[in-house]
């Protein structure tokens, strides 16, 4: 994508465009909820403040994207296919069984099987191959051209963008007053879509895994780049690299890029279960590490709110 197409594709993702997204989609979504818990936990003279959009339909707050995109558009008679590590897969096979559109979902053999198992609950046609979440979107891009269905990609499409940015509205309405935000990311959809609704209004922290860092690699390189994926939460957090459309607004909003290694994204998992008893899966545990491990020093006045995103987990990994 040129500079000047590119910039015309970011140019629509505005607050006005996240605003419509948010309300288009509030039939069929959460109003998630945040809670406050004792800061000084972590070096804090003020609350720190959760969002449990881990509650959202479907187990994460990709219900949000889905769902703007199946509803701004018009789905073909073939339905919508989708690529996925689990939670976008999860997300849409939700959305097509809502609006009772069929879908089709490729995950890679590193999806999780309570993942997989939730899109096939969803009634969705599950396609499982590959190592990697490339090798799922290589072959739903070959499936999508012999079909005619309509792709619903996880992080680099406006509609997509829009939704998840409805994330960000949301968190500030609920916490006016934060100074940070701390978001894990993968693709960036998410980070990308909600650095377009606060542009600059908060100070926007992205934390990555150590082996997962396709957007620390990208803005060092001045643009996205291809990265080496694996570890703990590569089924949620593992693109191999950004998406053309955040980039832009990562490298003019996203304030710091951190990286936490496996073991404190687990300690993290463990600390929201034995004391929030909210079982998290580890891609939506990599915001809080970020924290708990030190890997992101706040400054003891500071007002940090967190995105706990994903909770599509097997329980019995938390005992």
């Amino acid at each position: 994508m040129n500079d000047a197409s590119q910039g015309a594709q970011v140019a629509q993702v505005t607050r006005d465009a996240i605003a419509a997204a948010a309300r288009r989609i509030a039939p069929w979504v959460r109003r998630t909820p945040v809670l406050q818990i004792d800061g000084e936990v972590f070096g804090l003279s003020a609350p720190l403040t959760l969002k449990l959009e881990l509650l959202q339909h479907s187990g994460s707050f990709k219900a949000r994207g889905a769902f703007n995109n199946l509803l701004d558009a018009q789905v073909p008679q073939a339905g919508v296919v989708a690529a996925s590590g689990g939670n976008h897969g999860a997300a849409v096979a939700y959305a097509a069984h809502k609006l009772n559109v069929p879908a089709r979902i490729f995950v890679p053999e590193i999806s999780a099987p309570a993942k997989i198992a939730r899109i096939r609950d969803f009634g969705a046609e599950v396609v499982v191959g590959g190592a990697r979440y490339n090798d799922a979107l290589h072959a739903s891009e070959d499936w999508i051209a012999g079909s005619g269905a309509m792709s619903v990609h996880a992080y680099d499409a406006i509609p997509t963008l829009e939704g998840q940015g409805s994330v960000a509205m949301e968190f500030a309405e609920q916490a006016p007053d934060l100074d940070t935000v701390l978001v894990a990311v993968g693709g960036g959809g998410l980070i990308g879509g909600m650095a377009a609704w606060y542009r600059g209004g908060v100070k926007l922290v992205a934390v990555e895994p150590e082996t997962s860092h396709a957007l620390h690699a990208a803005l060092a390189a001045g643009m996205p780049v291809d990265v080496d994926v694996s570890g703990l939460a590569a089924d949620s957090l593992g693109a191999r690299s950004v998406g053309a459309l955040m980039f832009p607004f990562a490298q003019a909003y996203v304030e710091q890029v951190v990286l936490v290694p496996d073991d404190a994204i687990r300690a993290s998992q463990m600390w929201l279960w034995q004391n929030l008893r909210t079982a998290a899966e580890p891609g939506g545990a990599a915001a809080l590490a970020a924290l708990l491990s030190g890997a992101y020093k706040p400054e003891p006045s500071e007002r940090v709110g967190v995105l706990v995103c994903g909770g599509n987990v097997d329980p019995a990994t938390l005992a």
